[in-house]
């Protein structure tokens, strides 16, 4: 929940719906979370209390403009561990795609539920976002994921992939307001970053060329 290619939102299309939000409630509603050092944990605390009390800020405040909490995460208790920075998995459903948390970057573990007839109406909404790091596509239709592929407004695309997380010699391709800069620090935008580049340009009139 906080890693920049973290999904935050999902949006499911036509009968996907009800399937896929039972199973990542019981996903949520299961997930180990504890001291991240515990071999059984499988989710540890957010990074500081500022991160904690912002987070719950959205949550409440996606419930509030309309998102349905089908699990919260806010306030825990876990054994042991009171004090810690302890936010559980979160799921919001119904979230309009104007609300505040639905156009900002959560950076906690809370994922924003929309649904959608059709893989256009999917696109339009990844595409009327602030945000363009990555996006992905789980379908077994090719004509939707090469739609999807050319269309989707991000700089990293997964198709059946969760987290598109390039291997570090592919330039990493963050879009609108995920990208902050001229050039990309990864592959070979990185080479071109330290490269000094020279133009030369030279006009030769046949009359002063000499053959040899």
């Amino acid at each position: 929940g906080q890693r920049c290619l973290a999904s935050s939102i999902a949006i499911t299309v036509g009968e996907a719906r009800d399937m896929f939000r039972e199973s990542i409630a019981d996903a949520a509603s299961s997930r180990k979370v504890g001291y991240g050092l515990d071999a059984a944990t499988e989710m540890g605390p957010v990074i500081t209390d500022e991160s904690r009390q912002r987070i719950e800020m959205l949550i409440g405040k996606g419930a509030s403009e309309g998102a349905d909490v089908l699990v919260d995460g806010r306030a825990p208790s876990i054994a042991g561990y009171e004090q810690g920075f302890f936010v559980r998995p979160t799921i919001l459903d119904n979230v309009d795609p104007r609300s505040e948390i639905a156009r900002t970057e959560i950076f906690g573990p809370v994922l924003s539920l929309m649904h959608v007839n059709t893989i256009d109406d999917a696109i339009a909404l990844v595409n009327e976002g602030n945000y363009g790091n990555m996006a992905c596509l789980f379908t077994n239709s090719g004509p939707a994921a090469r739609k999807f592929r050319y269309e989707a407004r991000a700089g990293n695309i997964g198709i059946n992939v969760g987290v598109a997380a390039p291997m570090a010699f592919f330039p990493f391709s963050g879009w609108k307001d995920s990208f902050f800069g001229d050039l990309h620090a990864q592959g070979r935008h990185g080479v071109e970053f330290y490269t000094e580049t020279k133009v030369v340009v030279e006009r030769w009139p046949k009359e002063w060329s000499r053959k040899f």
